[in-house]
């Protein structure tokens, strides 16, 4: 049985990708800041509710510790699509609050679950990001989106390089413009931003690792 945890998934890609990996026979640890959302999204899922706020060292160290095992993880909990700003007059600190579940969020709970994931002989670690993410055709708009994004694609390359020689495959995924509320309407479906998430989730063993996909297509740094 392989184990995955998903975070941010009470709704959207998080919830959708918990779907699919149900469906696909994985045993589905569904993470939500909110209790009451996480059990909801659990029942409809057929996943085991999770109360994990990734900014929340107390959250994070408790659940490294309950979790003797587990083979995926999906950072995928993120805030702050901030159409409203642009570099020259961002509020740092709604940038600095993005940060703090963009990627020091996943970053805290990478090295919270590395023991396990390390032992897996499967380990996959997948970072939901964006194409706004890619330097090469980058913008000034959502500076605190973009900014946390383009590090956590960072981090990403890291921690692939560190983790390859344990067999965790570590890789960056932009779902596309998918309909949720954070997206807004006229994105395509979420199953098919999910499907792109859960590709990378489910990586054979001789997968990339620190690459950044689309559909398991490459995109551009």
């Amino acid at each position: 049985m392989t184990i995955s945890l998903v975070t941010g998934a009470n709704r959207g890609i998080g919830l959708e990708v918990c779907r699919q990996l149900t469906a696909r026979g994985h045993e589905v640890l569904l993470g939500a800041r909110d209790p009451a959302a996480a059990e909801r999204a659990a029942k409809e899922t057929g996943a085991t509710p999770v109360r994990l706020d990734v900014t929340s060292a107390a959250d994070i160290e408790r659940v490294a510790a309950d979790i003797g095992r587990l083979d995926v993880l999906v950072n995928n909990a993120a805030i702050t699509y901030d159409t409203w700003q642009r570099a020259s007059n961002a509020d740092l600190d709604v940038v600095r609050e993005a940060a703090e579940t963009n990627l020091y969020g996943p970053w805290r709970l990478t090295q919270a679950l590395l023991p396990v994931l390390r032992r897996s002989p499967h380990g996959r670690i997948v970072n939901v990001s964006s194409e706004a993410a890619s330097l090469a055709g980058m913008t000034s708009g959502t500076p605190a989106y973009t900014a946390s994004k383009v590090a956590l694609n960072a981090l990403t390359r890291m921690f692939a390089a560190e983790l390859r020689a344990d067999g965790v495959l570590v890789n960056a995924v932009c779902p596309g413009w998918v309909a949720t509320d954070m997206g807004g309407p006229g994105g395509r479906p979420v199953a098919d931003g999910a499907a792109s998430v859960v590709w990378a989730a489910t990586l054979p063993d001789d997968g990339p690792t620190g690459g950044f996909f689309r559909d398991g297509r490459p995109l551009p740094w």
